[in-house]
């Protein structure tokens, strides 16, 4: 019985002297990793910017196929969030700050640990280098669980090492598996549509329908708007040399409506017209070697264009539908002049009128008439 009480005491002991050694480890921690990617930096930056990517390249979450993730309706850039619910514990992210191309800041909280995560976006040799940086405070939990794993450096390295590698291997398929056909004269069906117009970066159209379609198709849903099809771009001006563009981001739509005075959603009506089509297939960065391939179909049959407008292009499958970039399809529309068909007329043979020659009438002599009978 004796020999039971001291075991116990040894162990209460124990528990108390790891208990303090626990609560009196440095609770601050810092930890930090880097990887070449092999993509450019701007593709970089807008895949990691973009949280619904993340289950495609996070240690944590690929290696946990059963655990819960949610989304709200924003998921990039500044106020962005999601969160996650697994077997190894549950956390939240939101972004607070972002450098175009450059960096990403953002807030992060897991199991009562809370920490600041740091993205930053470097040219380089090969592609990209991406570091990833965390600072924070450990709570007496994660001491606890530190302590018997490693120290906070070990756990959370290896997640950002697996994790980065991930990343390179995503966008080394997803970004740079693509096709570009050119599916030649095509008739563009009309429809109307709601629309919003801007003039833009040709370099952050791609970022701004990210923002502009997701609340055009929500007033349309609020207001029990009947959609006609996917959302579509009409590039009213496309200047590759200034790298600008004026161009409205369009919601198809079954019925013309009229928007309240002082909307900045307006409505207009798309109508029929003759195109060059071409089909990507991938990652809206290919977009230019699409535009390019279309130009130089255009000019090798000397089509003429229509100037109406510059192009259109009509997102057929988007990361609404699924998240692979390898995967999305885009058609672009080039307007071009209808071909004029010559009209045949009828024009009547000339007719020549000849002159009527008038002979005399032949003189009968009396005599002989009168013999006759």
């Amino acid at each position: 019985m004796r020999i039971l009480k001291y075991l116990f005491l040894l162990l209460l002991l124990s528990f108390v002297a790891l208990s303090i050694f626990v609560a009196t480890q440095k609770g601050d921690f810092t930890v930090e990793r880097s990887q070449i990617i092999n993509s450019p930096k701007s593709t970089v930056f807008n895949f990691v910017n973009d949280y619904r990517n993340w289950e495609d390249f996070s240690s944590w979450v690929v290696e946990d196929p059963e655990m819960q993730i949610t989304y709200p309706k924003k998921t990039i850039g500044p106020g962005a969030s999601f969160s996650w619910e697994g077997k190894e514990g549950t956390g939240d992210m939101l972004t607070v700050f972002v450098k175009e191309n450059d960096s990403i800041s953002q807030k992060m909280n897991y199991d009562g640990t809370s920490s600041s995560v740091f993205w930053s976006f470097k040219d380089t040799i090969g592609g990209t280098k991406v570091t990833w940086k965390t600072t924070g405070k450990m709570s007496f939990t994660m001491k606890v669980y530190t302590a018997f794993n490693g120290g906070m450096n070990k756990i959370i390295g290896r997640m950002y090492e697996k994790s980065l590698v991930n990343l390179d291997k995503t966008l080394d398929f997803e970004i740079n598996t693509y096709a570009v056909k050119v599916n030649g004269l095509v008739k563009k069906l009309g429809t109307f549509y709601l629309r919003q117009t801007f003039t833009s970066e040709i370099s952050k159209v791609t970022k701004n329908a990210q923002i502009v379609f997701p609340k055009m198709i929500t007033f349309c849903e609020q207001n029990n708007i009947e959609l006609n099809g996917k959302p579509f771009i009409i590039y009213h001006t496309y200047d590759s040399v200034s790298g600008l563009t004026k161009l409205s981001f369009c919601v198809p739509i079954k019925n013309q409506i009229l928007t309240s005075s002082g909307s900045d959603i307006l409505t207009g009506k798309l109508e029929p017209f003759d195109a060059i089509k071409t089909t990507l297939t991938g990652d809206y960065s290919h977009t230019k070697k699409a535009l390019d391939k279309a130009k130089a179909y255009i000019n090798t049959n000397r089509i003429a264009i229509d100037l109406t407008f510059s192009h259109l292009e009509n997102f057929t499958i988007s990361r609404t539908e699924i998240k692979n970039p390898s995967k999305w399809v885009t058609e672009i529309y080039y307007p071009i002049k209808p071909k004029v068909i010559p009209v045949k007329t009828f024009t009547p043979a000339v007719i020549k009128i000849e002159e009527v020659i008038k002979t005399p009438a032949p003189v009968i002599n009396k005599e002989e008439e009168q013999s006759e009978f």
